[in-house]
């Protein structure tokens, strides 16, 4: 895979993306945003991939916010469209690929950075890492899911504050509100997305996938009782939980072959 904006590398069935822009602090232009959405695609088709980590160049940002000057002259019906293709191809993508996803934030994650970490399945900070959602101060509003993901995941009144202040938060205080789920020295942010991949690449392919859809579904749709319960069942139609259940009666690990 060759990309102009991103660095991308299998190692150990899991998917390396590098966002590649480091002097414009890997801010997310259209060519990004089209290869990352190429990149989802390709990691939801490749079985060697079980899952992925997503970071930004450098140590300064993750992604310090899209490119302002790519959309400074939009008209409203340009905006929506805007927000609803890269909602559609990246970031929605993102949350309901079959497999996990990482944000490794390196650094700065602002606006349309800290909702493409926010639409990974799981977080992880560097110490020195801040946050925020600037959008209000250029009259806007996050575009990308921004208002939805934050407010499941720090609850209404923590978001509606974090939005309309503009305020940048530390990688301690996102750690407190749930916004991330750990924060480590910036030497060790791959090796602790490493770590906890580790442990996925040993468990079911089709459960993980099944259970990240299931647990999606209890922000993003009307029933998510419902979706469990067919996904729950559809696992008992595959080979891995028949291996699983060997594997458990004979005392041994289980060899998944995603079917």
């Amino acid at each position: 895979m060759a990309y102009q904006n991103l660095i991308t590398t299998v190692k150990d069935n899991i998917l390396y993306v590098t966002i590649n822009r480091e002097k414009a602090l890997n801010a997310l232009n259209k060519d990004t945003l089209t290869e990352l959405a190429e990149v989802i695609v390709y990691a939801n088709e490749t079985d060697e991939v079980l899952g992925v980590i997503l970071t930004g160049a450098g140590e300064k940002a993750f992604v310090a916010g899209a490119d302002i000057k790519e959309f400074s002259d939009y008209t409203g019906k340009q905006g929506e469209e805007l927000a609803r293709n890269g909602q559609e191809k990246v970031f929605n993508a993102i949350e309901n690929s079959t497999k996990p996803f990482v944000a490794a934030i390196n650094g700065f994650a602002l606006g349309g950075g800290l909702e493409l970490a926010m639409a990974c399945h799981i977080r992880i900070a560097a110490d020195q890492a801040k946050m925020g959602l600037p959008e209000v101060t250029l009259g806007l509003i996050p575009g990308y899911g921004g208002t939805q993901r934050l407010t499941q995941l720090v609850g209404k009144g923590k978001a509606i504050e974090l939005i309309i202040t503009a305020n940048m938060i530390t990688a301690v205080e996102a750690e407190k509100i749930g916004l991330v789920n750990h924060i480590v020295p910036q030497a060790d942010l791959v090796a602790k997305a490493e770590e906890i991949l580790s442990f996925v690449k040993q468990r079911a392919p089709l459960a993980v996938a099944a259970a990240m859809k299931a647990v999606v579904a209890s922000v993003n749709e009307p029933d998510g009782y419902q979706v469990e319960i067919e996904a729950f069942g559809k696992c008992f139609e595959t080979a891995d939980f028949k291996e699983g259940v060997a594997a458990f009666v004979e005392k041994r690990k289980p060899v998944f072959v995603k079917k």
